[in-house]
């Protein structure tokens, strides 16, 4: 069953009661409640939220992410459960005992399904230029060590806006950014939420290898997710133009993000729940019961 992703951005007091999420927004409408078990995102974006020490620990044995966001309203921290899968020990070490070889097969895969994924929306932006993306994942060698995944990231953000020409990832004062940030955040946080309820550990990467990075691994297996925020953003802009800062409109539809269709075994699936079938796979090519991932494919 989809989780329920759920956006606090107006003062409230939240607790738990009888396995229920009880939100009081201090106002007239009175309280509301939600079936913990339903839930699967938290996004707290007031500062003036209070959670209960109970409530948290319902939260984390549901295995619910909770994203907290800065002064700016935008996401800045995640909290996970430390356990959410009953395998968590044997789990553990086969991934901290993956050999290097193994880990490059599976960043190649990674990369792969990430440029094919990336030309796919390409080829629907921008037919004239997908070509290169096609002919670029057929070259990904194990580990890409010709930094192919940097190679056509720089291609696919030259030619993804055909009517926006200069635009760059790295410009914090572009709000295209601000929404494509927002919805990685969403998107991470499902990724690594996924992670945690496979049995892994979320910050020992396959690629990435940031020690101050508490996410390598979810910042790994997001890569193939990413075209599909891109693809929503990409829509939003077609739709409503782009606006000086996120709206409130903007932030309800970018967390529909882990509701969207993703193909995935040529089933449509919510991408939370092909998100869960990706990490499960990882785990099961770290035991050395399969050899690849499985990734979502945009046609």
């Amino acid at each position: 069953m989809i989780k329920q992703t759920l956006l606090f951005s107006n003062p409230a007091y939240l607790s738990v009661r009888n396995g229920q999420l009880v939100i009081d927004t201090r106002s007239d409408r009175g309280v509301a409640t939600r079936p913990i078990e339903d839930i699967g995102l938290i996004v707290i974006e007031s500062h003036a939220v209070t959670l209960t020490s109970a409530l948290m620990a319902a939260l984390t044995d549901n295995n619910v992410s909770i994203v907290l966001c800065d002064s700016k309203h935008l996401p800045s921290a995640l909290m996970l459960p430390l356990s959410g899968n009953t395998l968590l020990t044997e789990r553990t070490r086969a991934q901290l005992s993956a050999s290097q070889p193994l880990k490059k097969q599976l960043w190649q895969q990674t990369v792969v399904a990430k440029i094919q994924n990336q030309g796919a929306i390409l080829k629907h932006r921008n037919p004239k230029e997908s070509s290169c993306m096609e002919e670029m994942a057929k070259i990904v060698r194990s580990g890409d060590p010709d930094n192919l995944e940097a190679r056509a990231a720089v291609f696919y953000w030259k030619n993804l806006f055909p009517d926006r020409p200069g635009f760059l990832r790295s410009d914090e004062d572009d709000c295209v950014n601000s929404m494509l940030n927002y919805g990685y955040a969403i998107l991470r946080a499902v990724i690594a939420r996924a992670l945690v309820g496979a049995g892994m550990i979320p910050h020992v990467g396959i690629f990435h290898r940031n020690k101050y990075n508490a996410y390598c691994l979810a910042d790994d297996i997001m890569e193939p997710y990413r075209p599909y925020v891109d693809n929503l953003v990409s829509h939003m802009i077609d739709c409503h133009g782009i606006p000086e800062e996120l709206t409130t409109e903007q932030k309800r539809l970018l967390l529909s993000i882990p509701t969207l269709d993703v193909e995935l075994g040529r089933v449509k699936r919510p991408l939370m729940i092909a998100a869960e079938m990706t990490a499960a796979s990882l785990a099961r090519c770290y035991t050395g019961e399969l050899r690849k991932i499985t990734y979502p494919e945009i046609k």
